[in-house]
Parts: structure tokens; sequence; C-alpha cells
């Protein structure tokens, strides 16, 4: 404890006593590295007061300037390419302000007032000129595409898909035609495969289907495709229809009449020969065909039978 208390009054900054002195992480402002040596300074300041020391405040970087935008120089006092010093009006050193995009160096912030120039640009009359590399063996565009310039610089877009090779935008500026394309006049037009031949499809049922550059064939409409052969679309039969499925109530129920009728005949017949079994069936036979045609369900079935329902 006694250590400590003496230790709080030799560094009285607990962070600076643990951090720099104890455990040797950091460093005090202005210095960097492991021994914790001075930054590059000037009057202004680390860096002149226009940028940061590499590492400063701990044990690691090398302590060299990190300048602001437009500054450079080992103690950031220079203007870096692309500004120019603006004047000062109290005699003190100016700013660094930005050139014209194109220039390297500058007087002034006007087109005009290039020394210098950046990479794609070439100077004239204290103006940068923007060189078009598409125009001389600068630009270098792999096959299948051609070379359009910006500025500043260049780059490389893609053909047409109607070209193999060519020298701009579009089905007119092809040097070849792709497969599937026919020149016609001064374009690469896309080959109607469907309409040129005669038998595009060989396959039965099938249809010719043009596409940019090719085609394909598919199934006629009303066929699908089963095992790589077209057949016609029919929809899935339902089970067999039976011999009474499309007659209506009314009209089973006559049948049903018609046939009871013929029974009570049969047995009639068989009743009139003196049989007393048949004769027993044939009343009560009667008896049931008048209790049904008597009531309003038979004088309805009856009515719809007549008017041929």
């Amino acid at each position: 404890m006694m250590y400590v208390s003496c230790r709080q009054q030799e560094a009285p900054d607990l962070s600076e006593w643990l951090c720099i002195e104890e455990l040797r992480l950091c460093c005090p402002p202005g210095r960097f590295g492991p021994d914790c040596k001075e930054c590059l300074s000037s009057l202004d300041g680390v860096c002149g007061g226009l940028g940061r020391c590499e590492g400063e405040g701990t044990r690691l970087g090398d302590g060299e300037c990190v300048c602001d935008p437009g500054y450079s120089g080992r103690l950031c006092q220079s203007c870096a390419d692309g500004y120019y010093r603006e004047k000062s009006s109290n005699n003190s050193i100016g700013t660094c302000a930005a050139c014209y995009h194109s220039c390297k160096k500058c007087a002034g912030p006007e087109s005009y007032t290039c020394l210098d120039c950046k990479p794609g640009w070439i100077l004239h009359d204290n103006k940068c000129v923007d060189i078009d590399e598409c125009g001389t063996e600068l630009a270098r565009c792999p096959s299948n595409t051609y070379c359009h310039n910006t500025e500043g610089s260049y780059e490389c877009r893609g053909c047409d898909q109607a070209c193999v090779g060519c020298m701009g935008s579009g089905p007119a500026r092809c040097k070849k035609c792709a497969r599937g394309y026919k020149l016609r006049g001064a374009k690469c037009l896309d080959i109607d495969e469907c309409s040129d031949r005669a038998i595009a499809c060989p396959g039965l049922n099938e249809a010719c289907i043009n596409e940019e550059g090719s085609f394909h064939c598919d199934c006629a409409d009303g066929f699908i495709r089963r095992d790589s052969i077209c057949v016609e679309n029919k929809p899935p039969a339902g089970p067999e229809k039976g011999l009474f499925d499309d007659m209506t109530d009314d009209e089973v129920l006559v049948l049903q009449q018609m046939f009871f009728g013929v029974v009570i005949c049969a047995i009639a017949t068989l009743a009139a020969k003196g049989d007393m079994v048949f004769t027993a069936i044939f009343i009560g036979g009667v008896a049931a065909m008048a209790g049904y045609w008597l009531t309003e369900k038979g004088d309805l079935m009856l009515d719809g039978f007549l008017k041929g329902r």
C-alpha cells in the first residue's frame, strides 16, 4: 500500500503510470515506438499541424507523418499533386486547394492554369486534354469486346450477342456475325429458323419456337411431352358410367314402375289358371301399385311421364 501511495504521488495520472511506465503499452503524446521517440514536429505542432504521427501514443509505428488531404512532404508543408498553394492576405502560408480535376500540378483552380497533367491527359496551351486511347494503340481490350473512351481513361465493353468481334456497340458494328445471325444490310440480325427450315422440329406433334440467335422445339398446343414424345393432353379418365347414370330420378321411377307392372301381369296370368299362391301375390301387388299411384308422388310422376319429361 505504501508503494502504491508513493507511486501515485510520483505519477498522479493512474493511466499514465499503468500504461506507460508499468505495462509499457503506451507513449506520451507526441512520441511513438518501443522507446517512445519524439515525433517529427515544427512550431505548428506534430507534423506541422497538418497531419498525424504514425504510431503516436503507442509503442508501435515508424513516426512518419501521414499528411492531411492536399498536403505532402516530411512535415506536410508542401502541396500534394492535384493541389496548389492559395495566396494569403496576411502574408502567412496559404492553404492547399484542389486544382482542376485533370491537372496534376497547377497555378490555380481553372482548367487553363494547368502546369502538368494526370495520366490519361496531355497538356496543350495550359489545358489538360483527354487522350483518346481507343484511337491509338494504347488501349488493350480482350476478344469480343470494344474500347470505349472515358475522361482520362478507357474501358472495354462487351460486343452485341449478334457479333463475333466488333468495333462498337450494337449489331451494326460487328466484324462477323455470330452463329444464328445473318448479315442483312449493315446489321447482323437473327435467323428465324422456324420459317427458314422446312422441318425445323422433326418430332411428331412438335412446334418450332424461334429465339434470339437460336430456336427450340416444344410440344404443340394441346400436347404434352411424355418420355420425349409429344402426346395429346387428355383429361384423366373417370370411372365408367352405369346404364342409368345419365337418367333423372323421375325416369328411373318410371322404369321401376314399368318393371313392377310386367311382374304383376305375369303373376296375373298364373293366377288366372287357378293357382292360389300366385292369386294371393297378384292381389298384394295390385294393392301396392294402387297405393303408390294414389299418393301425391304418384300423381307427379304420372304427370311428368305423360308430358315427356
